[in-house]
């Protein structure tokens, strides 16, 4: 039976050998011109049995070491061939463990990134299925109801197909928003950028709101009076729906007989911060870091008593990104919520 050497026994056994042979060689030739001094023959060999050596081992173990580590990386197919370097390749190991370590590192932090997107994944199908499902399973309940029998009385025919047209709406409601924030999410929207007066888009906000958040008995209202308009340049219909989301979740989410207040502050000198802040129940705060993901809710039966698709927080975020401008929110249980984003100011306002 054949006795398999160790691949660093036959590394050795090869270097030794390619140093004997060389050796040999150069004593031969120092034999030859024997006529040298003594002490000159034996500094010329200590100097040639030391650098030859050295090269030796040090070109061996470099195209070692790279031919080894090459055959690892095509293995696993982690990274292409054309990124090693065998120049780069030393017999350093103490940077060749770092490399490796960080090698190791970023691919830990890939593999890491990819677990999260999938358990993402997984939660978004689930919201998905699940907000979708309750008004199917309800329309189709009301038109099942009328196909058995319900459908010869008039009264019960017309509140059931009310009902289901209701069911419908939340639908489409909840689809358009999703078709939205697609394209918001792979950059596939328009903004259509022009100057407006933000203090009167929000006043028609109000006006719009204005029945909502009086069944609460909420007011709507400004820090003070604005006396001048405020110019800003942004899309006007995408602002106005992001002011309109956070005044619907403020009334949605605020106390009877609360107030929402909203102020407009110079940020910096080409910056304005618009404030949204209510008295409402107020967010915890483990709940904060999550607030803008689709469908992510904080009170899961309270929010969906109230109805909404569950992406008006993530619409109003990627909105206020794509004009590459910050939103921001603080909240404290039981006192109240604070939503803020900045936009561009114009030069259309007084100095």
């Amino acid at each position: 039976m054949a006795i398999r050497l160790k691949k660093s026994y036959k590394f050795a056994f090869r270097s030794a050998l390619f140093i004997a042979l060389i050796l040999v060689a150069f004593s031969v030739l120092i034999l030859w011109y024997a006529n040298v001094p003594d002490w000159l023959l034996l500094l010329f060999f200590g100097l040639i049995s030391f650098i030859v050596p050295f090269l030796i081992i040090q070109l061996r173990i470099e195209k070692f070491i790279y031919r080894r580590i090459k055959k690892i990386y095509d293995d696993v197919s982690l990274l292409e061939s054309k990124t090693l370097d065998s120049g780069t390749i030393t017999t350093d190991m103490t940077t060749l463990t770092k490399e490796i370590e960080k090698f190791a590192l970023d691919k830990k932090i890939e593999i890491d990134t990819l677990r999260i997107r999938e358990e993402y994944r997984k939660d978004f199908l689930g919201n998905v299925s699940h907000e979708l499902k309750t008004p199917l399973f309800t329309v189709q309940g009301y038109i099942l109801t009328l196909l058995d029998g319900a459908l010869e009385d008039k009264n019960v025919r017309k509140k059931y197909l009310q009902r289901a047209n209701k069911g419908v709406e939340r639908l489409i409601y909840i689809v358009k928003d999703l078709d939205l924030i697609t394209k918001l999410e792979v950059g596939d929207l328009h903004l259509e950028l022009q100057d407006f007066n933000i203090i009167e888009l929000i006043q028609n906000v109000f006006d719009l709101l204005e029945m909502k958040a009086a069944k609460k008995s909420i007011a709507l209202t400004f820090d003070m009076d604005y006396e001048h308009p405020v110019y800003v340049k942004a899309d006007r219909d995408k602002i106005q729906q992001v002011v309109s989301n956070l005044l619907v979740n403020s009334i949605k989410y605020g106390q009877e007989n609360g107030t929402t207040e909203v102020s407009v502050e110079n940020l910096i000198k080409n910056k304005v911060i618009v404030r949204i802040t209510d008295n409402g129940e107020g967010i915890p705060h483990q709940h904060i870091p999550r607030l803008f993901e689709r469908f992510y809710r904080v009170d899961k039966s309270g929010s969906r008593r109230e109805g909404g698709s569950g992406l008006g927080l993530s619409i109003v975020k990627h909105i206020i990104e794509a004009h590459d401008e910050k939103i921001y929110v603080e909240s404290v249980v039981d006192v109240g919520s604070e939503f803020s984003f900045t936009l561009e100011k114009t030069e259309n306002n007084d100095s």
